[in-house]
């Protein structure tokens, strides 16, 4: 009499649960997050000047992307119009060049 099976064994599958989520929905999920991102920085951006301003307070703070520089704008110069002024950055606001030179910001040159 043999000593071990003579017939196979069974083969017995593990069953894997389902993942969570798919890569295709956590791309989605991503892109999303970065559209909805992008269209609140501009919802932000609108509204901020029209919040910001009191009047005389048109000068842009805008702080430089390659050299972290604090620049300030006054109307007028050449990039104003293009400048944009994000405060979740630290980009601000100011009423005169005072206050401005005061917080540490120059002069943009033109």
């Amino acid at each position: 009499m043999p000593t071990h099976r003579s017939f196979p064994a069974p083969r017995y599958r593990v069953k894997q649960a389902p993942p969570l989520f798919s890569m295709k929905a956590f791309y989605l999920a991503v892109i999303g997050a970065g559209v909805i991102g992008y269209g609140a920085v501009d919802a932000v951006n609108l509204l901020t000047p029209t919040s910001a301003l009191s009047g005389a307070c048109n000068i842009k703070g805008n702080i430089s992307i390659q050299s972290r520089e604090h620049i300030y704008h006054v109307p007028g110069q050449e990039y104003y119009e293009e400048t944009k002024i994000y405060p979740q950055y630290g980009e601000r606001w100011f009423c005169s060049e005072a206050e401005a030179r005061a917080a540490g910001w120059r002069r943009a040159r033109s």
